[in-house]
């Protein structure tokens, strides 16, 4: 398989992490067989400063060429002057997103029992660390139904009203992603959220994620949670989780709780996946690290680049089917870290190595 990337680094932090990943991803690839052809693109600040626009056509056209896209961070003071809808985030994220109708933001939750004192539950909670991944409907739900809209009454009072909707369509998609990732997982198990005592939505996610999984996933389990109990037990028994499936803004709030209690967001990758089908058959995607660009320690070898390394992993086990080889990237972060291989953001005061030390550590590894 010769995977084809859109590599688009970004500002700040961005190009650091990212020629940290690139290395590890290469040498995966070429272990299992397979050869990568990236190509290097602006975006965010650095797409406005090369082309005068976050999200440049060139860019563009070399995503809409590529398998899947390989994002770094964008944004930073640089350009708070720039007008609010074509600054780094809004103009380069949003249109992506749009433009490959990316519906599914996969986010795993991933805390090594190494680094329990980086969570705020006490350990005694997370013996053997979290491990999980929030699957949250990204294109749906409240945040785009309408009529969405604020009116005056005749009385003077103001009235507010959003619109949650969905189609069994959106769900069963959603719901192939959840079983995908269930299935890529030693556990299998998915749990699906929602506030089914409450909402005509969420009665209806209940009945098509049930009906989904049993046609089509009978070697996955499906749990079921109110989105209320759902959020006091991640604080409670994070360990019981494995797939969490829920709608937009459930998702929204969850996948934050989430990050919280697995420490830091050096840690977290994140995907966005697609309707669009690569050459291969398999879910076009974009897939970047949770946190931001961090100008504060921009070029000063600080930055932990186990998120985007952790997001090549996913990359290839969600655009390409690479399993196996997506695992071994993982398990060489893990091992990095259990050695005592740290980031300042991971060494809680004690010895800490920059960028370049932590992806050699990986590629070691590999």
């Amino acid at each position: 398989m010769n995977l084809k990337i859109a590599v688009l680094p970004g500002d700040y932090i961005g190009p650091e992490v990212m020629d940290a990943a690139l290395p590890v991803l290469e040498k995966t690839l070429k272990k299992h067989g397979h050869a990568l052809e990236c190509s290097v693109h602006p975006v965010g600040g650095a797409g406005i400063d090369a082309c005068g626009k976050a999200l440049p056509d060139e860019t563009l056209a070399a995503c809409d060429a590529a398998d899947a896209i390989l994002f770094g961070s964008v944004g930073g003071p640089k350009w708070k002057d720039v007008p609010r809808d074509e600054q780094p985030e809004r103009g380069a994220l949003l249109p992506l997103r749009k433009h490959f109708e990316l519906f599914a933001n996969v986010r795993p939750g991933l805390l090594l029992p190494s680094l329990a004192q980086a969570s705020p539950l006490a350990p005694a909670r997370i013996p053997d660390g979290i491990d999980m991944v929030c699957i949250r409907e990204l294109t749906g739900g409240i945040y785009f139904g309408r009529p969405k809209q604020t009116t005056t009454l005749p009385n003077g009072e103001l009235e507010a009203v959003d619109t949650m909707r969905y189609r069994t369509s959106e769900i069963e998609r959603i719901t192939d992603v959840a079983v995908a990732a269930a299935r890529a997982r030693k556990r299998r198990t998915i749990c699906l959220v929602d506030k089914s005592n409450v909402l005509e939505t969420s009665v209806l996610w209940n009945k098509i994620v049930s009906e989904r999984v049993a046609k089509t996933a009978p070697d996955v389990a499906l749990t079921h949670l109110l989105v209320d109990n759902a959020a006091m037990q991640l604080v409670a028994n994070p360990g019981q989780f494995d797939v969490l499936l829920t709608e937009n803004m459930f998702g929204d709030i969850l996948s934050d709780e989430m990050a919280v209690i697995c420490g830091s967001l050096g840690m977290l990758a994140s995907a966005s996946i697609g309707a669009k089908k690569n050459r291969f058959g398999f879910p076009f995607g974009l897939y970047e690290p949770s946190g931001g660009s961090a100008p504060d320690i921009a070029g000063q070898d600080k930055a932990n680049p186990c998120a985007q390394i952790l997001s090549a992993a996913l990359m290839l086990r969600y655009s390409f089917g690479l399993n196996e080889a997506a695992a071994e990237i993982e398990a060489a972060v893990r091992s990095a870290i259990d050695a005592g291989t740290r980031t300042a953001d991971i060494a809680f005061g004690g010895d800490a190595v920059g960028t370049g030390k932590m992806a050699a550590e990986i590629l070691a590894r590999i």
